[in-house]
């Protein structure tokens, strides 16, 4: 049975635009965000940079992602993923819009990890030699490239493999029984958890491996302490 993993809320912009002072406001809401389906808007502290014209309104994008029922059928509350992990999940589905992809597999998430680049498994993928460019060489020569007349969808879906690895993902953390949040270390031991996915066979190919997971999970927990929030402190 299907269900949907409620992620985090992450600050936008919206712009409402005012036709007049007596014709009612109408908000110019756009397309839904990289990940989320679903879009709320709070009650608004304008800021009029053109009075009577344009706005700008505080808003707040929910990010979901779809995937299947968690093996363990555990009825645990979800935990909440970090910042660095959604964004992560984000810039795959963007990478894979980039490549003409249909779909976002592991590759993606990959690819996604590294390009948010600051999480604590981005930096270890690339001190051991798994740098962007060469996975994105890897998926070209793994995949093929996409028609050049062939658009991706605004949102390409996550592909089997993907949403087990996002799975196992959140099964893991909810079986470490370690507080905080899911970071990116488990999205990039949930790909190396799909063997035959195309994320797993790109990291063999740059030279990762068993020992190399097992050091990224000693480190599973440490992007808690470098939240967006304390990087300021």
């Amino acid at each position: 049975m299907a269900s949907s993993y409620t992620l985090s809320f992450i600050p936008l912009t919206v712009v409402v635009s005012r036709r007049s002072a007596s014709s009612p406001s109408s908000s110019l809401i756009p397309p839904p965000s990289l990940l989320g389906k679903k879009l709320m808007v709070t009650q608004p502290s304008r800021r009029c940079f053109i009075s009577k014209h344009r706005c700008l309104t505080s808003a707040s994008t929910v990010f979901s992602v779809p995937t299947a029922q968690p093996e363990n059928g555990s009825s645990d509350k979800i935990p909440k993923w970090s910042a660095r992990a959604i964004k992560s999940l984000a810039m795959g589905e963007l990478e894979a819009r980039k490549l003409k992809y249909p779909t976002t597999g592991t590759e993606a998430i990959l690819m996604g990890i590294l390009v948010e680049g600051t999480s604590t498994a981005a930096k270890f993928l690339r001190g051991n030699g798994v740098t962007l460019f060469k996975v994105r060489d890897e998926i070209i020569k793994l995949l093929g490239k996409s028609d050049m007349y062939f658009f991706s969808p605004e949102h390409p879906p996550l592909t089997e493999p993907a949403r087990k690895a996002v799975d196992w993902a959140v099964d893991e953390k909810k079986k470490s029984g370690v507080d905080g949040e899911l970071t990116t270390a488990y999205l990039l031991l949930g790909v190396w958890s799909q063997k035959d996915s195309a994320g797993r066979q790109i990291l063999e190919a740059l030279g990762f491996n068993e020992d190399k997971a097992k050091q990224v999970a000693e480190s599973m927990n440490e992007d808690v302490d470098l939240s967006f929030k304390k990087q300021g402190q």
